[in-house]
């Protein structure tokens, strides 16, 4: 959910089916080419998931565009095409996982993650909002993601029935990786975040390893602030 982008215009749609086939697939072919997009599962859930059909209609046309566009809710948006697999690559989301996604969005990286971890997995999303995880709802169930659990609250706190979780993605930025997710976390498990360092958000991956916890600075992003009992505090502007 990045901030600070220039948002095009709202607009009737005119794209058909086939053309926004075409700019996914040329899509995926671009972030494979920018060594983004390394994974063949991921890949395959990049082409599978209609990214158009999880954008409010007056920006659906904008689906493949490296801009991220409004959701409704508050501060909410759907990251740059770019941006999912920028966090699934480097977090090694795979078959069979159990998956936390905190900041549901538009329910787009809930069906990717959805996808690759397949029927052996699990996906669970936790989302603040109650009018951003009601859009989300709407988007999954309409595509036919109707086995992944949704949940209402604070994403910082995680969701402790279903943990441990192999995989924890956070799509806000935090002056550090809420502990709750750290205790849920899966002993070889990975976690990815954008952390808070002075005006600039560095995107962390976290390894629990049996020689205790590990961190490695990956990229500078630009997200908005996780709300809730772990929040970070102002948006970046």
């Amino acid at each position: 959910m990045n901030a600070g982008w220039r948002i095009p215009p709202p607009s009737l749609p005119f794209k058909r089916e086939e053309r926004l086939r075409g700019e996914r697939e040329d899509k995926v072919g671009e972030l494979e080419r920018r060594g983004l997009l390394r994974s063949e599962r991921l890949r395959r859930a990049m082409l599978a998931v209609r990214r158009e059909d999880f954008i409010p209609f007056c920006y659906r046309d904008y689906a493949y565009e490296e801009v991220p566009l409004p959701l409704p809710g508050q501060r909410a948006t759907i990251s740059c095409p770019h941006s999912y697999p920028l966090f699934y690559e480097p977090l090694g989301i795979g078959e069979g996982l159990r998956f936390l996604e905190v900041g549901v969005g538009s329910g787009y990286g809930t069906a990717l993650a959805r996808e690759v971890v397949g029927p052996e997995g699990l996906v669970v999303a936790v989302e603040i909002d109650a009018t951003t995880l009601a859009f989300a709802r709407e988007n999954l169930e309409r595509a036919g993601y109707m086995d992944v659990l949704l949940v209402h609250g604070d994403g910082g706190l995680g969701d402790p029935e279903q943990a441990p979780y192999d995989r924890i993605c956070v799509t806000a930025a935090c002056p550090g990786v809420p502990p709750p997710l750290i205790e849920q976390l899966a002993l070889r498990g990975r976690l990815i975040v954008p952390i808070i360092e002075g005006r600039r958000q560095r995107l962390t991956l976290v390894e629990n390893t049996a020689r205790g916890v590990l961190r490695k600075s990956l990229a500078d992003v630009l997200y908005v602030s996780l709300r809730g009992r772990y929040s970070g505090g102002t948006d970046p502007h």
